[in-house]
């Protein structure tokens, strides 16, 4: 299907909650996924990172095989929360035309708990695609609401990501595909994307 508008969430979602991505060293993340919740030792005053592309968070920690990333996790939060980043972000970056000028980019990105970066996102072979996918970093307020309030529930799906990559490095990509989650277009709505589309 032709994309017109490369700016799109894709996510797997509900009508209450939608699905990101994270992964963490074991120590962290095993306890998160037993637990339904991060452990004490998740920093909340740091930026967190989260991501509704399956693949995207692939290349980011290399089929869990990174150093620190080697836990993947499936973290399901509830869409008022998610909705309340975006409606509280700054991208991350400067663009001439959305932005009065670039000081004012950077007062509202020093206030702003949020902040969205839009990247290629991957295929099967984490080549880069010609639309987008969406990152969210969360700090200050964010962070603590996504770890202490919008989280459903957290489930450790290494083992899918580990297998997706096996019949990817056999060639099989028709059976890797269909190991992979649903994402569709997530009903963020032009209102809600049009101070975030880069």
């Amino acid at each position: 299907m032709e994309r017109t508008d490369p700016y799109r969430i894709r996510a797997r979602h509900t009508s209450e909650t939608v699905t990101v991505y994270q992964a963490y060293s074991p120590a962290l993340g095993l306890p998160a996924a037993r637990d339904g919740r991060f452990p004490a030792a998740w920093k909340r005053e740091r930026m967190t990172w989260i991501k509704p592309s399956f693949l995207w968070m692939m290349y980011r920690c290399g089929w869990g095989t990174k150093e620190g990333q080697e836990t993947v996790l499936a973290v399901e939060i509830r869409r008022d929360g998610f909705e309340w980043a975006l409606r509280h972000a700054c991208l991350s970056h400067y663009v001439r035309g959305l932005h009065t000028d670039r000081a004012a980019w950077q007062r509202e990105l020093k206030r702003a708990p949020t902040r969205v970066q839009w990247d290629p996102e991957r295929d099967l072979r984490l080549q880069p695609l010609a639309y987008r996918s969406l990152q969210l970093g969360l700090s200050g307020e964010a962070a603590r609401r996504y770890a202490d309030e919008w989280i459903v529930s957290i489930t450790d799906v290494t083992g899918t990501a580990r297998a997706v990559h096996t019949l990817v490095r056999e060639n099989e990509l028709d059976a890797a595909a269909r190991l992979l989650p649903e994402e569709p277009d997530y009903p963020a709505g032009d209102v809600l994307l049009a101070r975030l589309r880069a």
